[in-house]
């Protein structure tokens, strides 16, 4: 019996034979070439054949995990149409006259190791978008075939790493699990397995030589157990059963009420990252979004987007909630979402530096352009504005002066707009020390107990080697977030939580007991957060 630890990316137990997929990539030599049109001619062919089996794959990907999914089809087919990603291979192909191959595969790894040296887990996962779409227009110049045989037996699957391409073609009915040595909780194959509620771990590293034994994963604790003995097996399968029987049970929930014993209601809504989210959010039964984290549409970006992009993403969004509420939460690029084409100075510190509000402040005409299209956005549903990392009145002051004169600018030029509430997050100790005055001067307070704990105990959060120090439930924090409550229920205001500690069921009385109305986690997160609402009193 063997043990292997990873990280947990989507919960529950499975139990199976495992089948290791071999990594196909394709091999790329740099070739001198003379007639350089014809070379780029090859390219555009290529690439129009890539954009063809795109829109396939979209058709069968809608079939298999729903039409927000399967909008990364569409994004590749758009990522593979930009005009810089072109001008760069064409121009590379004419200057240095090198084989188109060459030219997709070193344009293509430049924009991987951009978004690859990101710490945010949904960044680090476009790295492979980009790496798809790159592999696949090699593959058509290389005339190679890129298709993998599964057989008809349910299976464990291991892997180096999955594409979206690779994860969306197979057979749902046959993945028992995904278990997959580099990737991250933000990946195509994490959104997968959690869509298809099948347990996944990354980070494993696992031996590809124990493919076809028996083994169990273990989607709580990531664990991967490769031929477990019989005592081993037993446990694990009295758990898989009671687990099914659990999930079963928070299904029943779906519909129902986030109602405590005594009957005070609490709002329960969902955190996304982008419009593919949706399908999740709808799955789980959320009352709305709490944190649309709207810094996807830049950093998918080679320059900065236009105000009708970003009001078409808004809209589609605001619309599919159908009335339900929507915060959108202005871009936090900074830290560690750093974008090229923001050409922000190299910190040493940097999530002490230059992020969120304070670009948005020191460079007004992109926030401007960003709050026009959400303004715009706001007549077509419920939508809220929320702003993060404030520490001071006077950055609400300014804060409030930007976003009237783009309410006037936009109702002069006819545009209608909604009735938006304005709120701030709460992750900084200044903001919560000072609460009791910013609560006069907005909507509604969010606390992101994330930064604000990372603050608090000047802990770097994603410092692994600092895990040992690092204290979620500190004394301190949950002292800041009482106050919060308190300053805003005393002006009037409704508070949330939008942190990753909203999802933490053992802090769902608690934090009912301290007076919090809202509470945005996860979409998997909704009903298991649902179930323990109504057990409070």
């Amino acid at each position: 019996m063997k043990e292997f630890l990873g990280k947990s990316v989507s919960k529950g137990i499975a139990i199976g034979n495992m089948k290791y997929m071999a990594p196909k990539h394709p091999t790329v030599n740099k070739v001198t070439i003379q007639d350089t049109e014809a070379e780029i001619a090859r390219f555009e062919a290529a690439k129009k054949e890539a954009i063809s089996d795109l829109q396939k794959l979209y058709q069968s990907a809608v079939l298999k995990v729903g039409k927000q999914h399967a909008a990364i089809f569409d994004i590749h087919a758009m990522l593979l149409e930009d005009i810089n990603f072109n001008n760069s291979i064409v121009e590379m192909i004419s200057n240095q006259k090198v084989n188109a191959e060459y030219a997709v595969w070193t344009a293509g790894e430049r924009l991987v190791g951009m978004f690859a040296g990101m710490e945010d887990d949904s960044f680090q996962a476009k790295s492979a978008d980009i790496k798809d779409i790159s592999e696949r227009v090699i593959r058509i110049l290389q005339g190679a075939d890129a298709s993998n045989e599964f057989g008809d037996e349910p299976v464990i699957l291991l892997a180096e790493v999955l594409s979206p391409s690779e994860t969306v073609q197979m057979d749902k009915e046959n993945i028992l699990s995904f278990v997959i040595r580099y990737g991250s909780a933000g990946s195509h194959t994490a959104i997968l397995a959690r869509t298809m509620e099948i347990p996944a771990l990354v980070g494993v590293e696992f031996d590809a030589g124990d493919s076809g034994h028996l083994c169990v994963v273990d989607g709580y604790e990531g664990k991967l157990i490769v031929d477990p003995d019989e005592e081993v097996l037993k446990t694990y399968r009295s758990k898989k059963q009671a687990d099914d029987e659990s999930k079963s049970l928070l299904m029943e929930l779906k519909g129902k009420e986030n109602i405590t014993k005594s009957g005070r209601k609490i709002r329960l809504y969902a955190n996304i990252g982008k419009p593919e989210d949706l399908d999740s959010v709808f799955q789980n039964d959320a009352d709305g979004i709490g944190l649309f984290r709207s810094e996807f549409l830049f950093l998918d970006k080679t320059d900065y987007p236009t105000e009708d992009e970003q009001f078409e993403a808004y809209k589609k969004v605001v619309e599919s909630m159908d009335g339900k509420k929507v915060i959108i939460r202005t871009m936090d690029i900074g830290a560690d979402k750093q974008v090229d084409y923001f050409h922000l100075d190299k910190e040493d510190n940097p999530a002490l530096g230059c992020r969120a509000i304070r670009i948005c402040l020191s460079r007004p005409e992109i926030f401007k352009t960003q709050l026009r299209a959400i303004y715009r956005a706001s007549a077509y549903g419920n939508l809220s504005i929320m702003y993060p990392m404030i520490i001071s009145e006077e950055e609400v002051i300014k804060i409030k002066e930007i976003s009237r004169s783009v309410r006037d600018e936009l109702i002069a030029e006819g545009f209608p707009i909604g009735k938006v509430e304005e709120g701030i997050m709460i992750e900084t100790p200044a903001a919560a020390i000072i609460s009791d005055k910013l609560a006069q001067m907005v909507d509604f307070f969010s606390i992101g107990t994330n930064d604000l704990s990372q603050y608090t105990l000047a802990i770097d959060r994603g410092n692994d080697k600092l895990d040992e120090f690092f204290d979620p439930y500190h004394p301190a924090l949950f002292h800041l977030i009482q106050m919060v409550i308190e300053n805003g229920h005393k002006a009037g205001i409704w508070v949330g939580i939008c942190g990753e500690l909203g999802a933490d069921t053992q802090m769902t009385a608690t934090f009912i007991k301290m007076g919090i109305d809202e509470l945005s986690v996860a979409p998997g997160a909704v009903l298991s957060v649902r179930k323990a609402i109504r057990e409070t009193e």
